[in-house]
């Protein structure tokens, strides 16, 4: 939350080079306060754990969110029954006149597949168009960063010479911007996917910067300057066991996987994985809620139409 502070307080002025939200008291006396709205995109297969991964995250917050549930149409879902779905997701043709603070698109185990082939890429491309006047900010998650900056900005993933799968060390490269704030110069985050983002693409891209790196995994977060778009390409939101089922999973299906690096004790598989990154993931998402949502967002969200004239 915001420091209020005496207007003319000449400490103000220090605090703000250090990026540190202040909040003068005729603000405060002016500024309304209802929940912020929410929708998330779930695109995972398994879209129950997705659900409480990151309502967990989201509710590492004082503020009060109203959280939405969408889910394409365009596609059958063979791991989520439809009772679920009907009781408790949206379609887009529902929401469509609907306006929102945040909009979380998750990442989907397709990343191999050329996104044109992707069976929902028709809806999905409608839903990024109607994304830039109905919602805020919006958080695109693995697979779902990488089909955002194909979307918005022409970047296409390449394919990696084998899965990249494990937890990695990343270097902070921008602690000025407010979604890093309170990051440590390095942190941990898990990966888990085929393709990638090449950093001079990123590099080439005026409206965007590379936020987070990580030597061995490549790029992490990437973030629109005007502040309304995230793109991170692992799964701060994973619990503890979630490389560990996806391994398992793969072996079962005779993939042959390799072991998550940096993952399991001693890399025996029958250890139970050191949990590394949640620390990272609570402070990345409510950093998000706080500074790139809240703190800007219009309180009457049909201005969103006049932002974007």
């Amino acid at each position: 939350m915001p420091i209020r502070v005496p207007k003319e307080l000449p400490a103000i002025k220090v605090l703000e080079k250090e990026k540190i939200f202040v909040m003068d008291e005729d603000r405060a006396m002016h500024q309304d306060i209802r929940p912020l709205e929410i929708l998330i995109l779930n695109l995972m297969p398994k879209k129950d754990e997705t659900e409480v991964q990151l309502l967990r995250l989201l509710s590492n917050t004082p503020l009060q969110i109203n959280v939405e549930f969408l889910h394409m149409s365009s596609h059958e879902a063979k791991n989520t029954s439809s009772d679920h779905l009907d009781r408790f997701y949206h379609q887009f043709k529902e929401i469509k006149e609907n306006f929102y603070d945040g909009l979380i698109i998750t990442g989907a185990p397709i990343e191999q597949l050329p996104f044109e082939k992707v069976d929902y890429w028709e809806e999905l491309q409608e839903i990024f168009k109607w994304s830039t006047s109905h919602v805020f900010s919006t958080f695109h998650i693995c697979w779902g960063a990488q089909a955002g900056l194909f979307y918005h900005h022409k970047i296409d993933k390449h394919l990696l010479d084998q899965k990249l799968t494990g937890i990695y060390v990343h270097d902070v490269l921008a602690p000025t911007w407010s979604i890093l704030k309170g990051f440590d110069d390095v942190f941990f985050a898990p990966h888990s996917r085929y393709t990638g983002i090449e950093r001079k693409d990123i590099d080439a891209t005026e409206e965007l910067e590379v936020l987070v790196e990580s030597k061995e995994a490549g790029l992490f977060l990437v973030g629109n300057k005007n502040n309304r778009a995230f793109y991170a390409m692992g799964h701060l939101e994973y619990d503890r066991e979630t490389l560990q089922q996806e391994f398992k999973r793969d072996q079962i299906k005779g993939l042959h996987p390799k072991i998550p690096q940096n993952y399991f004790p001693n890399n025996n598989v029958d250890e139970s994985p050191q949990l590394l990154w949640h620390m990272a993931a609570s402070l990345l998402f409510s950093n998000w809620i706080n500074y790139a949502v809240y703190q800007n967002t219009p309180y009457n969200l049909s201005d969103l139409l006049k932002m974007n004239k």
